[in-house]
């Protein structure tokens, strides 16, 4: 392991001892024991603990930055926060996301090259959704995280523009539901019965269960949101009619 200064860097003899205990006792001393946890999972272990408190400033950055060239990969980085969101609390995890997305900006800007396209909001568009049927026009999927044992899934969904879904109904005799973190792009979101709500990035739509709506791109945008299906007992989605041209004409831009 290099040897840490930055303590002494910053510091100097302001804090002379806190700089020492730092760099020698801290990075020195605990950080080496590679014997007994690598460095790798001790990165893994700080930015967790570093999430968890909250502490979502410059130093955690640098143990983003550290965790890299410790060998986390952008995809495990993605599972790490995904997973450390439902301890360490959703917002923490969007600080962190922003933090991930700039230290990781390289990788992002190949893999969304190696896709041929831009979009997905920095999590990958995935493949051609499966459940195309129930679309007007393309969308793609991306899987994230899949719990069985609780019903749980994340995905990312990517709207060509003007793509929409039909309308459908998260069905749930008890919990259920849906919600919806917008990451690309601008779109809408209407329930039945109600006027269509504009969508933007960082925008958050909770659906109940049991009620029918749709959500898809603006005529001239691509669309990502994150879709979390929420636990429930007896879901399943009913798909109804396509969101036709004139309803979706309507909307403008």
């Amino acid at each position: 392991m290099v040897k840490q200064t930055a303590g002494h860097d910053q510091l100097g003899n302001f804090a002379e001892k806190f700089a020492q205990l730092n760099d020698d006792v801290l990075f020195g001393e605990v950080w080496s024991r590679e014997d007994k946890l690598s460095l790798r999972d001790r990165s893994l272990v700080t930015i967790c603990v570093f999430m968890g408190k909250g502490l979502v400033d410059s130093s955690l950055k640098y143990h983003i930055m550290n965790a890299k060239k410790n060998g986390i990969t952008l995809s495990e980085m993605t599972e790490i926060v995904t997973h450390a969101a439902f301890y360490a609390g959703w917002p923490n995890a969007w600080a962190v996301f922003h933090i991930v997305k700039e230290v990781y900006q390289e990788e992002i800007e190949k893999n969304n090259t190696d896709m041929g396209n831009t979009h997905g909001g920095g999590f990958g568009v995935g493949e051609p959704n499966p459940y195309g049927k129930y679309f007007t026009g393309q969308s793609y999927l991306n899987l994230l995280s899949k719990v069985e044992d609780i019903n749980f899934s994340l995905f990312n969904v990517t709207f060509e523009p003007s793509c929409r879904n039909n309308w459908h109904i998260h069905h749930s005799t008890k919990g259920g539901g849906q919600i919806l973190i917008v990451v690309d792009g601008e779109g809408w979101y209407q329930e039945e019965g109600k006027e269509a709500r504009s969508l933007k990035v960082g925008d958050v739509v909770t659906i109940p269960a049991n009620v029918k709506h749709w959500h898809g791109a603006k005529a001239n945008s691509w669309f990502s949101h994150l879709a979390i299906e929420v636990p429930g007992e007896d879901t399943q989605t009913q798909w109804c009619e396509p969101v036709s041209d004139e309803e979706y004409d309507q909307l403008g831009e």
